[in-house]
Formats: C-alpha cells, structure tokens, sequence
C-alpha cells in the first residue's frame, strides 16, 4: 500500500474493510498511524466500539498496591525502582499490605492490582502468602496480581516452572496476571527501554499458560517514547495473534510513557530516556487509541488509564476508541514516582460516574472479569449542556 491515507480512495478502502469486519493488515496499521485526519480517525475506531460496547464505558473500583519498589532491574523509563539500601526503598511485611489493602473496604472494594520490583532476596513464598492473606482478609475482593516479568523472576528464585507457579498462585486466589511487563516488543526498541530479561517469547509462554488454567489477562503497550508507529503496530498484531490462539486477552491498555519530573525525596532523574524523548501529545494518544481499536478485531475492550493521560484525555479517549476507563485506583505510585502533572491519586466511584457521563456515556460498574455489577443511568438527554457520545 503506497498511496497515502490522505487519498479519499484509500479511505473508503479501509472504511469498508472495518464496517465488513474485516481484519486490517499490518500496511493498513502503519498508514492509520501515518493520517492526520484524527476526527475521520476517531469515528471510525467510535464506529467499532460502539459495536462492541455500545454507550456503555466500564469502570471498577479497585486499589492498586505495591508491596516493594526494590528491584534487580534498572529499566531506562522506570522511576518507580529502588536499589536495596536506597533510602525510600522499602518492602511491606504481609500484615502491613493487608491494612493498607483493608483501608479502603468500605468503599466497596472489587479489585486489587498488585504489582512490585523484582526483589533480589525476598523467598518466593512471601508471594502465594502474601495473597492468601489479602483474600482471607478479604474475600470478595479479586486478585489482579503480577506481571508476566514476576512470574519470570519467581520462576529463576524458586526453580519451579511457570506452570506450577501459576497453580500456586491460583490456589491462593489470583483471578488475573497484570499486563505489564511488554512495553514494546520489538527488539529494536527494546534492547534501549528495559533492563531485565523477559521478553517477548517468555511474556507471551507465561500469558498463554494463564490462559490455559482459566485466566483472563489484559495485555499493555507503553507508548510515546524511542519506538516508531510500525513497533506500536507489530506489538498489536503479536498480540492479536496470540489472541487468535488463547481468546484469554480481555483489554488491551495503551500506557502513556511518563517523565521523571524529579519530585522524589532523593531529588534524582531514574528516568534514562527523557533526554532523548518527548511525551506523546494528546493528539497522538487518541490516534493510538483509535488505531489500537481498529486492529484489534479480537479483543472486546480497549481501557484509558486516566492516571496516564489525565482525565480530560482519558474522556477523549472514549470517542477514539476506548470503553473502560479502568478504576479508583488510589495511589498508583508507578507513575506518581515519574510525573506530578497534575493526576490525582484517586478518583471515587462518584467522580468516575460524574466524567463518564460527563463524556456522554452510560457508566457499568464491572469485576475484574468483565461480569456487570451494577449499571447507572446515562446523561441526562433533557439537560442541552449535556454532551452526548459521538454519533454513528
């Protein structure tokens, strides 16, 4: 495909492969990514998730938790790692995850994503123990737990395989991994962002097996950073792939590479590529976005982590492709160790229904596993400053 996007041939082309449902070839990813025309974009991405998920944007109420930032890693995006000795490295006893965890009961907790470094000397067993106590103490609550790089790293301190940590994990309640740990996986970019070894044949063996003993993972791509628009694409289309195989992947959550805006104790820059790079804009995450939902035929949801993006962005996002706009969240210190732009560290329940009807959609409260727990009333359609989502 040599034309360019901006040839009204060439749209036509690739609007009627979408509203035929037919799958997009990697040419027709790198030339979404290669058009300017973001609103002609948008709609078509708006076209296909309101086909999927009608006017309904997800949300859970979840809480993140990490229970060390010490970690063998020094990966070049990363602010959040501590080295052992560092003083504002630390590493939480069971107990104390446990009344962090318990801290927010009353607001009707239904997930916890738990994700920490990779602790060079904490015993393998501290991890199935640690969530057995969190889902004794709380029962209802859904254990989101570890990245694929975790399971990797349990598996080289314990010397059991992948498969029968799984199952241990398992049994002490893990319902879904995390999807971190891909950034981008083309080697290319790779070998320049992260600093650990699991890449990803080892990222992808461990999603498959989860989706094997009856997990459903979500899957992430960290964008905006050294990789070029035919990386983000590739990563799609691995994943589509594996998705072909498995059917495990839920979501698919596009993550906004952050700066280090260097408000830590310590005063230091951790964040190795920001000399070099520049933050995606907001144009361009809703054309990630956009593009992202297009290629993916294959899973039903596309999530906007507003902690990321902000929450304007985050609205944005749900007319360029995205339906979920991910949780409460409370403290999520990943990317408040990198940016203090302005994110806050929680949103309630309230102002998650204020935002999304505020964008034009009908708020659905879910579980970890997309089951509906409560649906809500949409805008208002006799108020005229309500905005309603875009039409198609």
């Amino acid at each position: 495909m040599t034309a360019s996007i901006e040839d009204a041939g060439l749209k036509r082309e690739l609007e009627e492969k979408v509203r035929a449902g037919e799958r997009l070839s990697r040419e027709d990813g790198i030339a979404l990514y290669a058009c300017d025309d973001l609103a002609w974009l948008g709609g078509l991405a708006h076209e296909v998730r309101t086909r999927k998920n009608g006017d309904v944007v997800h949300f859970n109420v979840n809480r993140h938790l990490n229970m060390t930032n010490v970690c063998t890693a020094s990966c070049a995006y990363c602010s959040f790692q501590r080295k052992p000795g560092e003083k504002d490295a630390y590493t939480m006893r069971i107990e104390e995850a446990v009344r962090l965890a318990k801290a927010m009961e009353n607001e009707n907790l239904t997930e916890l994503h738990i994700v920490n470094g990779l602790h060079p000397t904490l015993p393998w067993r501290y991890y199935p123990r640690s969530l057995k106590a969190l889902k004794e103490a709380l029962p209802q609550v859904s254990l989101k737990a570890f990245t694929a790089t975790e399971i990797h790293h349990f598996e080289k301190i314990s010397g059991l395989p992948a498969s029968e940590i799984l199952d241990e994990l398992i049994d002490a309640g893990l319902e879904s991994l995390t999807g971190g740990g891909a950034e981008i996986f083309d080697w290319e970019v790779r070998q320049h962002i992260v600093d650990h070894d699991t890449h990803w044949e080892d990222w992808s063996r461990i999603h498959r097996l989860a989706h094997e003993k009856g997990l459903k993972t979500p899957c992430t791509m960290l964008y905006g950073h050294v990789e070029e628009p035919r990386h983000r694409v590739d990563h799609v289309l691995r994943l589509r792939e594996l998705q072909d195989e498995t059917g495990g992947f839920q979501v698919f959550i596009p993550l906004r590479y952050q700066h280090d805006f260097v408000d830590m104790k310590d005063g230091k820059i951790r964040n190795r590529l920001q000399a070099r790079t520049t933050m995606a804009t907001g144009a361009e995450a809703l054309k990630t976005f956009a593009v992202s939902r297009l290629l993916f035929d294959n899973i039903p949801h596309v999530k906007v982590f507003w902690v990321m993006h902000g929450v304007r962005t985050a609205q944005l996002a749900l007319n360029h492709g995205a339906d979920d706009m991910d949780g409460s969240v409370v403290e999520y210190k990943i990317t408040h160790d990198a940016d203090n732009y302005g994110t806050p560290n929680k949103l309630t329940r309230d102002d998650l229904l204020e935002l999304i009807r505020d964008a034009g959609f009908r708020p659905v409260e879910r579980n970890t596993r997309y089951e509906i727990i409560r649906e809500y009333d949409g805008p208002d359609p006799d108020r005229r400053e309500t905005p309603q989502a875009m039409r198609v």
